[in-house]
């Protein structure tokens, strides 16, 4: 039973079994990663419940997000020991930038949120977490919207690397992976999301997303299938490369 289901009417299992996604839509032979906002300014500088974090830090995730995280850094080793580039994904907040988090219109509401604060969080806010902590030469994005081919050069990127697949985690599941998704599919990229390593404040948002996600624009699939898939491709790599 897939985490979805229990916010499925019976209609909508009728449906989804008379009319629903019958197979993956698959995966290419060129993946990349992308790591999507696994910074600060979204987990917190320590691990706590989410109504607990919420007291001094309103848009904290959780120990859900946590959670994810320590997935997310297996997935990163595995992407890393088979050869597939990684992109790293943070969010724009400085050289004036103004995010598409922080707009006019919720200028007080952003204001007397981050006026819990502290200045240690402020200031490292869009600090990718030590856990998954990019690596020298890895790619790493700043976006000032939820997608992160908005206004980036992801798309120049994955091309000059022959891409052809992006697998996707992080945050939110309903805001900025949703957004990075749709756009990938956009692009003409094949796409997947792996579940255990993908995140939302609100548990419903995160498996209706995942549920339409899956559904339309990508494959969600476990870790173990994610890092399998790695597996694969690195194989495939080192053959022909011992066959040259």
């Amino acid at each position: 039973m897939a985490g979805w289901d229990q916010f499925m009417t019976e209609r909508d299992r009728e449906h989804n079994e008379a009319r629903g996604k019958k197979e993956p839509f698959g995966f290419g032979t060129k993946p990349a990663l992308i790591m999507i906002d696994f910074y600060y300014g979204a987990l917190g500088l320590t691990r706590q419940p989410l109504m607990e974090q919420i007291k001094t830090h309103p848009g904290g995730m959780g120990l859900e997000g946590w959670a994810a995280v320590d997935q997310a850094a297996i997935l990163l080793e595995a992407a890393r020991k088979n050869g597939i580039p990684v992109v790293h994904v943070t969010k724009l907040d400085r050289d004036n930038a103004v995010g598409w988090a922080k707009r006019v219109a919720r200028k007080r509401q952003s204001d007397a949120s981050d006026a819990k604060l502290s200045d240690e969080l402020k200031a490292r806010s869009a600090e990718i977490v030590a856990e998954v902590a990019p690596l020298e030469h890895e790619l790493i994005l700043r976006k000032a919207a939820p997608s992160a081919f908005n206004g980036t050069i992801l798309p120049h990127m994955l091309q000059s690397w022959g891409i052809d697949t992006l697998i996707a985690c992080g945050e939110s599941t309903s805001g900025c992976v949703r957004a990075t998704v749709v756009d990938g599919t956009t692009h003409s990229f094949k796409m997947g999301v792996v579940e255990e390593c993908t995140f939302d404040r609100t548990e419903m948002s995160h498996w209706v997303n995942l549920f339409d996600l899956d559904a339309k624009y990508a494959d969600v699939v476990k870790l173990a299938g994610a890092i399998a898939y790695f597996e694969q491709v690195g194989s495939a790599a080192a053959a022909a490369a011992a066959s040259v």
